[in-house]
């Protein structure tokens, strides 16, 4: 009968799970006793965020500056509508949501049916059915139905924002299709805002503009993702039996 003897991979099988739980747990284990380091100043364009960015560009102007002349081919500024018109501006969305809604409806429906049908004579043949089958009372049917129903709705939304959004298409009417995103972190929770829509030219403002009421199509979404989020959300695994159990 042979013995199993623990073997030096077994032993160091804890170490090497704890290895990398003590890896991700290392950031909080630097500033123990004491304030976190700051990030050292380094060229913004390294930063991971701003790498790879890439934006939907206008068409290049071909005109040119005539000899002589105070005016610049695609000079911004001086005098000049400072508005969003093209391909890559940039225009301020201003979402000023006060929304308060109240809905109560109730139904009640009752119906009643009755129908009663018997052949006293029927050429003489009544004589012939047996005596527990009454002529007079072949056929007697009767229907009641009721339903009643209540519902009611109160929500009320207060969101007041503002976020920048891009013009990513000129449609052929002259219409702006724009579309916004803006992601904030505070600690390990991750705040999203995204809009969307087709808007005029002249619903922008002087001030470069816009409110929410005034986009077609308007696809607004304010939520988060994080450590907060996920304990408000029910697991996987309540959320699978919420939708295959029928009760």
């Amino acid at each position: 009968m042979s013995i199993l003897r623990p073997t030096a991979l077994m032993l160091a099988a804890p170490f090497l799970l704890a290895v990398p739980l003590l890896g991700g747990c290392a950031d909080r284990f630097d500033h123990i006793g004491r304030a976190p380091d700051m990030t050292p100043i380094d060229d913004p364009r390294r930063q991971t965020e701003a790498t790879g960015v890439t934006m939907p560009m206008p068409e290049r102007s071909t005109t040119m500056r005539q000899a002589a002349s105070l005016w610049e081919a695609d000079v911004r500024g001086f005098l000049r509508d400072m508005r969003a018109s093209k391909i890559g501006d940039i225009v301020t969305v201003e979402v000023d949501m006060a929304e308060q809604a109240r809905i109560s409806n109730q139904t009640s429906r009752s119906r009643g049916a009755g129908e009663k049908m018997g052949v006293p004579n029927l050429f003489g043949l009544e004589t012939a059915l047996p005596n527990s089958i009454d002529p007079d009372n072949l056929v007697n049917l009767n229907a009641t139905g009721s339903s009643n129903g209540a519902g009611a709705v109160n929500r009320q939304e207060n969101i007041r924002l503002k976020v920048a959004a891009v013009v990513t298409d000129i449609l052929p009417n002259g219409n702006l299709v724009i579309a916004g995103r803006q992601e904030m972190r505070v600690n390990y929770e991750l705040r999203e805002l995204r809009i969307a829509g087709v808007i005029r030219p002249q619903d922008i403002t002087t001030r470069n503009t816009v409110s929410y009421e005034k986009i077609a199509e308007a696809r607004i979404a304010y939520g988060g993702r994080g450590q907060i989020m996920d304990m408000q959300q029910p697991r996987l695994g309540q959320q699978v039996l919420d939708v295959i159990l029928p009760f």
